[in-house]
């Protein structure tokens, strides 16, 4: 029996799409969202452009496009706009990323020239090998009223009648959550008196969350995921998420390991290595930047092996993981796994990964579907923290006395579970004895085929 839909507002309107950080991956998502609306891209990765929902049983038959089962905005109604630390339009950003090529981005370059960034926040602390020619002057607090300024006059400008906030910006050096970041209370005295515990991505974060604008996290740093700005999203009503976009090898982490898991296959050691040449790789360069990406790249395995319960199998096993910036490789970074597991009588095998893939091109539909989800939410409701889109993070934000769920298979049927619940639909969990037996389920056995009819043959001509 189908529950009582959520009263979801409609996805009328221009939906404004904000991004800190204008480099390569947001670059290369608005160019294709720009494509796309010109019916010269194909959305390949994106869940909400592509992929189908089951509702009910498999013999029902009911498999919609998820775009045409919950009222999502259309590409066509997107608006979008962002800081950066440079002054570089999004068609200069594109051809200096590299991701696509100049004969890509002709078809959409008038409208990518009419992005210009607004001037960034920027703390050098937090971001060592970059240097800022394009941002802001003043206090963390002068700062915050400046973003919000700058989103509430963007959105006026651009007759925007919804906005949501991805974070694309840089990977800032790795930190832990002080007093300053325990409550609300706590967090605004801090932006007023300029703490340096206080980072630009958290000004962004705060900025967004205080004028009701749904906010993801797309890199490591804490951002939203603190006591202060979770209190803060509860109190506006606004949904948040994060942490940063799972693309490459650490997508593989969450397929193969819980291939491992759920064949009891033992885990002695997981070398990982990437190299990378894009202004991301130059910022991992800094030893405390790279902590950040380091923390949310290894703590994906300890979750989904659950050592506690599987001592023997997984509770000592070495885990390495290396990012080297190397410069000729540009966005087409390539990640090297060497994965030492053991069977039957504890004899050892090996799996090996060579995955040569395009950071910003598997990132791009994340994007895309965090900001369509984003927006979902906000009309449907939905505040704080959204875990239904764990889906797209290494490290899933999630409640403070709950572990993140890693599992990719996992994260998907929740995504795709909270969708049904929205619509009031019946949750899917690939169970029910009536597919075995149908005495137990209201659908009869389907009848056995009836038999062909015999083919008259044709008589066979008498030899001669």
């Amino acid at each position: 029996m189908n529950k009582t839909p959520a009263k979801i507002q409609p996805a009328a309107g221009r939906l404004g799409v904000l991004l800190p950080g204008m480099g390569a991956v947001t670059s290369t998502f608005i160019a294709g969202v720009e494509l796309m609306k010109k019916g010269q891209g194909r959305p390949v990765g994106s869940l909400t452009q592509l992929q189908t929902i089951r509702l009910g049983k498999r013999y029902e038959g009911r498999n919609p496009l998820i775009r045409d089962f919950v009222p999502l905005a259309k590409p066509e109604d997107l608006v979008f706009g962002g800081w950066d630390l440079f002054a570089d339009n999004v068609y200069e950003a594109a051809l200096k990323a590299g991701v696509l090529t100049p004969e890509q981005l002709a078809p959409v370059k008038r409208e990518l020239e009419a992005i210009v960034p607004m001037p960034a926040v920027f703390d050098q602390d937090y971001v060592k090998n970059l240097h800022a020619t394009h941002a802001k002057e003043g206090t963390r607090w002068e700062l915050a009223q400046q973003v919000m300024e700058d989103i509430e006059g963007w959105q006026k400008k651009n007759r925007c009648d919804r906005v949501v906030m991805v974070w694309c910006g840089s990977t800032e050096v790795s930190t832990e959550p002080t007093a300053v970041h325990g409550s609300l209370e706590a967090f605004e005295e801090a932006l007023k008196d300029d703490s340096k515990e206080i980072p630009p991505s958290m000004i962004y974060a705060y900025a967004a969350i205080k004028l009701g604008i749904p906010y993801a996290n797309g890199a490591p740093n804490l951002s939203a995921d603190v006591p202060a700005l979770v209190e803060l999203a509860e109190q506006t009503r606004t949904p948040i998420a994060g942490k940063d976009f799972k693309t490459g090898q650490t997508m593989m982490k969450t397929v193969i390991g819980p291939a491992l898991k759920t064949r009891m296959l033992g885990l002695n050691g997981w070398y990982s290595t990437n190299i990378l040449g894009n202004r991301d790789g130059e910022v991992l360069d800094d030893p405390g930047s790279f902590r950040s990406k380091e923390k949310t790249k290894t703590s994906v395995l300890d979750t989904i092996l659950e050592a506690q319960l599987y001592p023997d199998l997984y509770s000592k096993f070495a885990h390495k993981v290396r990012i080297d910036y190397y410069p000729p490789r540009g966005d087409a970074k390539e990640g090297w796994d060497n994965i030492d597991i053991f069977g039957w009588l504890g004899m050892p095998m090996q799996i090996k990964i060579n995955f040569l893939c395009r950071d910003s091109i598997l990132a791009a539909p994340l994007v895309l579907d965090l900001a369509l989800f984003l927006d979902l939410a906000k009309r449907s409701g939905l505040s704080g923290i959204q875990e239904w889109l764990s889906f797209y993070f290494k490290a899933p934000q999630c409640r403070p006395d709950l572990k993140p769920e890693h599992d990719l298979f996992t994260q998907h049927l929740k995504l795709k579970n909270t969708l049904r619940l929205l619509m009031g639909e019946e949750t899917l969990d690939h169970s029910g004895l009536d597919y075995y037996d149908p005495r137990r389920g209201a659908v009869p056995a389907a009848p056995p085929p009836k038999p062909a009819k015999a083919k008259a043959k044709k008589p066979v001509a008498a030899a001669r």
